[in-house]
């Protein structure tokens, strides 16, 4: 079983690295479209460089979103030790996930908009509905929290285990 165990950490310690390496090649691309947007020396009109700033936060709000998830596998799965059984836990480590993903398709709504507006209303409707799915969401996440809490209070010892762990991954 602790062999099982150590596999599993290394998957997920890797998992973290690639995720890390994810979100550093998208901050270089990000970078790129940058300066591509700001170089003076290029001919381009105003719009063409609003639109590349656009793409540059969509590529970095990925990139957040990388770094988020790596590190929440990183905190939930290797560096605490109780198994995922416990309502708690799960509640806690769907809340984070669900944050990074609700943000993220929140930016890339607004991004969207602020793309299609000039260029192509009539695809308004499909950004839209990423900031609908957002929502939706947003409201099951809040489901989901109200209704975990009568299972928290069914084993009070998880909750205080977690924040026990909390103390010890913060330092």
């Amino acid at each position: 079983m602790k062999c099982t165990q150590k596999i599993f950490a290394v998957a997920y310690i890797l998992t973290t690295l690639f995720f890390f390496l994810c979100g550093v090649s998208l901050i270089v691309f990000a970078a790129i479209e940058l300066w591509f947007a700001v170089n003076p020396l290029a001919q381009l009109p105003m719009r063409s460089r609003f639109v590349q700033i656009l793409e540059c936060i969509g590529l970095l709000t990925i990139a957040v979103a990388a770094f988020e998830l790596g590190q929440t596998i990183l905190e939930e799965e290797v560096q605490r030790s109780a198994s995922m059984s416990a309502p708690t836990r799960v509640r806690r480590f769907m809340s984070r996930f669900l944050i990074v993903v609700i943000v993220s398709l929140s930016i890339e709504c607004l991004v969207a908009v602020f793309q299609l507006i000039h260029k192509s209303p009539e695809l308004l409707p499909q950004a839209a509905s990423i900031g609908i799915a957002a929502a939706i969401l947003l409201a099951a996440w809040g489901l989901f929290v109200n209704l975990n809490i009568a299972a928290e209070n069914l084993e009070p010892q998880a909750m205080q285990q977690a924040k026990a762990e909390d103390h010890k991954v913060e330092t």
